[in-house]
């Protein structure tokens, strides 16, 4: 099947954000069964969300990052406080998407939140050691 435009130009987003390595795992996992899935995330959700310049990576990142926290997305949380890298979110930055999930979503969405992003946070600067 051929790929769209917005597939290609969300390809490009996803591997800029998450990394090329991120991308390749997550390509390699994709069988028959969720090879429809990945197209549509990556079609829609980073080829017409995080492909257009209406709002900056950064933006984007901590628009994010409110909404995983709000929704208790662990998993997703940390990839994308991972990417923050390349969008230019700052941790004062992720920290202060955090207040807006205490304040309209409720203290232990952001508490819970915060608790994972200092664990990765963390991670990342050993890592990089």
């Amino acid at each position: 099947m051929a790929k769209t435009e917005k597939y290609t130009s969300g390809m490009a987003v996803r591997k800029r954000v998450l990394g090329e390595a991120h991308v390749a795992r997550a390509e390699a996992a994709t069988t028959d069964l969720d090879a429809h899935f990945q197209e549509l995330i990556t079609e829609a959700a980073w080829g017409h969300l995080w492909s257009s310049d209406q709002l900056s990576l950064r933006e984007r990142s901590l628009i994010t990052l409110a909404l995983l926290a709000s929704q208790g997305q662990d998993e997703e949380l940390i990839m994308h406080v991972k990417a923050c890298q390349t969008t230019g979110a700052s941790d004062e930055d992720i920290i202060q998407a955090m207040m807006h999930v205490a304040i309209y979503c409720g203290v232990p969405k952001a508490n819970h939140a915060i608790k994972l992003i200092k664990k990765t946070l963390s991670e990342m600067d050993t890592a990089h050691e």
